[in-house]
Order: C-alpha cells, then sequence, then structure tokens
C-alpha cells in the first residue's frame, strides 16, 4: 500500500474554506469586471468621481490591512508553541482590522458630507458595493477571529488565516483598481 497525499490535502485548513475562498474571489472578480465594463463606458465620468476619492487613506488601508494579514500569518505560526503568542498576535490583526473599519468609516461619512451617495453615480454605485461589501468581509473575519481566540485549534486557525488572507487580497485589487487606475 503506498502513501499517496493530494494537493487538497496539503491545503491549510479545511476544503471548504477555499470552496469559500474561491467562491467569494468570483464574486469581487466579477464585481471588479462589471465595473471595468462600465468605466470603460464612461471613462471621463468614472474619472472625475475617482477624483473625490481619498486616496491617502486608501492607501492607509492598504498598510494597515496586509500588516493585519502578517499579524494573522504569525498567529498561525505561534500556535504551536504559545497559546497567549498566538492570541496577542490574533488580537493585533484584530486591531489593525479595526482600524481598517474605522479609516473606510471615515471615507464614508467624508463623502456623505459632500452629498456622494450610492445612488450618485455609476462609479459611486460600484465604490459602496465593492467596498462595502469587502468592509462585511472585514467584520466576518474578525468574528473569526474573536472565536478563535477562545476555541481555535490549528486547523480552525489556518482556515480562518486563509480566509482573512483573501480580504487581504481582495483590497490590494481593489485599491488600485478603484483608486488609482484611470
Amino acid at each position: 500500500m503506498t502513501d499517496q497525499t493530494s494537493v487538497l490535502d496539503e491545503l491549510p485548513g479545511d476544503l471548504m474554506i477555499w470552496v469559500l475562498i474561491v467562491s467569494e474571489l468570483l464574486v469581487f472578480g466579477a464585481g471588479l469586471l462589471a465595473f471595468l465594463g462600465m468605466r470603460a463606458m464612461d471613462p471621463a465620468g468614472f474619472a472625475a468621481d475617482q477624483a473625490a476619492l481619498n486616496r491617502v487613506a486608501g492607501a492607509a488601508n492598504t498598510i494597515v490591512l496586509v500588516t493585519s494579514g502578517y499579524c494573522a500569518a504569525r498567529a498561525v505560526n505561534a500556535f504551536d508553541h504559545s497559546l497567549r503568542a498566538m492570541r496577542l498576535w490574533l488580537a493585533a490583526a484584530m486591531g489593525f482590522g479595526i482600524v481598517f473599519l474605522v479609516v473606510k468609516w471615515y471615507e464614508y461619512a467624508e463623502k456623505a458630507r459632500h452629498g456622494i451617495g450610492i445612488e450618485t453615480s455609476d462609479f459611486f454605485t460600484f465604490y459602496y458595493l465593492l467596498t462595502g461589501f469587502h468592509a462585511l468581509h472585514v467584520v466576518a473575519g474578525l468574528i473569526i477571529f474573536a472565536l478563535l481566540m477562545r476555541w481555535g485549534t490549528h486547523r480552525n486557525l489556518e482556515a480562518g488565516a486563509a480566509f482573512w488572507h483573501m480580504v487581504d487580497l481582495v483590497w490590494v485589487l481593489l485599491f488600485p483598481i478603484i483608486y488609482l487606475v484611470h
């Protein structure tokens, strides 16, 4: 009898988290493709609306979320050595996730003060839908991390970190496409 392992056995976490991650990436990918398609039909309008975005806040959020992902990875690495260290790294990841949400809230409030809402234009419809859906994923990740702080196993921690890295990846795609690329 031979010992055979498949690629699926090598994935961190559970197979179902990867099904979730791939499905979420497909949903965000479809949203980004729709955004790009609409932008191709109205490049001047999208560029004008894009100029109203706070690029510094978006860039800061990119740094914050990538740093949070680093902390999540460190939490996975710390699990076998120290539950206390794992929890501290998860707390740091959560803290950065909360900072991300605060900055995003600031951006939304800034738009609201200028009368910019989801129905202002096609650009802002996509902006609010894509970034809002992403923010909901950040909230979901924070809830997952809170549960893992108390009831985490190494496998579940790997799955939670994989979900968080998907959230990071999506933002790393959203930020340049929505905020920077004309």
